[in-house]
């Protein structure tokens, strides 16, 4: 109740939490998710601080989507869930508390997400974005050799994609999995 970054303007400014401010608050949760950020993060940029801010411009417009999209999942999700997903958290995000969703109409368009099976990574779209992002970062300009992610001096940097299929993310954590067991048979 009341945490910097996920309080509502309405909250702020009058003290008042309804449902509406809840929503509001989901709507943050759910722009994290989407881009692996914090809702409040001093070590980024100016102008980046504030993550709904940072995301408002994108959330909006189509070609600008993929800008929010965590680039560790690598093109590892929906397109259509994502999208969905960004012009939920722009319903939620409304400055207007009655213009946002009721949260059983949250409930309602998230059902249908995880059954989208439209990954990004075979989007011609994504791989022109994510070819345009290479080339125009000085940082990763040829980086790709052999496999290998290269920084500028050459120096060979860590991948983000873990060996089992997950992505590197703070929200991620990794538990030891247990063996599987035999049943003495050889």
């Amino acid at each position: 109740m009341g945490t910097y970054g996920y309080a509502a303007p309405e909250y702020v400014m009058t003290g008042h939490l309804t449902s509406k401010s809840d929503v509001y608050s989901f709507g943050v949760v759910l722009l994290e998710m989407l881009t692996g950020r914090r809702s409040m993060d001093k070590h980024r940029p100016n102008g980046e601080h504030n993550l709904v801010e940072w995301a408002r411009p994108h959330l909006g417009e189509r070609r600008r989507f993929y800008k929010l999209i965590d680039p560790r999942l690598e093109g590892h999700f929906s397109v259509k869930g994502a999208q969905k997903a960004a012009q939920l958290a722009a319903h939620c995000l409304c400055r207007d508390p009655k213009a946002r969703p009721l949260m059983s109409e949250v409930v309602e368009a998230l059902k249908p997400l995880p059954n989208l099976k439209d990954m990004a990574s075979s989007s011609y779209y994504y791989q022109t974005m994510q070819a345009d992002r290479i080339g125009a970062s000085p940082n990763t300009r040829n980086s790709r050799t052999q496999g290998a992610l290269l920084s500028r001096n050459g120096q060979q940097q860590r991948s983000l994609s873990i060996p089992n299929g997950s992505y590197a993310s703070p929200y991620h954590h990794q538990f030891p999995q247990p063996s599987p067991k035999t049943n003495g048979k050889a």
